[in-house]
């Protein structure tokens, strides 16, 4: 296995393993604010915090992968998303809204920084003049959690 390859497979099991905490975490928000009666509206607005973060990292992203490098994105998008996920195992009646929120803009906020770091890495990987395998490499990366 040439080191590009290896280099591509560990990032896109870093990539689904994120893919899988992330989606577990937003279901068990879900099911936690709707067990305690929240509407469907006020548990949509609670996701905006994710999304919010989210959008305010892709911003700041390339910034920080450019200075810091991108092995660095991708540790501190899993480590953020693992912090956010330990804010949940706690007392079922410590789960208030706002601690709920801040773990939801802590997961966005790696999200973005994971996602960021794993589709620029397979540019570094492949050739410079080979467009189309990045484009397949990317599709693969991103399209398989799906």
């Amino acid at each position: 296995m040439t080191q590009g390859l290896r280099q591509y497979a560990v990032v896109t099991g870093a990539y689904w393993s994120f893919t899988v905490t992330d989606g577990a975490l937003r279901m068990l928000v879900l099911l936690h604010l709707h067990e305690l009666g929240r509407s469907a509206l006020e548990i949509a607005s609670l996701f905006l915090f994710y999304e919010v973060f989210g959008v305010v990292t892709n911003f700041l992203g390339g910034y920080i992968g450019s200075r810091f490098g991108l092995k660095s994105t991708l540790v501190g998008g899993l480590s953020l998303q693992i912090a956010a996920l330990a804010m949940m195992v706690v007392d079922p009646s410590r789960l208030t809204i706002p601690w709920v929120m801040i773990s939801q803009s802590l997961s966005g906020v790696a999200k973005d920084l994971t996602k960021m770091s794993s589709k620029s890495l397979v540019k570094l990987v492949l050739p410079e003049d080979d467009d189309h395998r990045l484009m397949k490499w990317v599709a693969v990366l991103t399209g398989s959690k799906n």
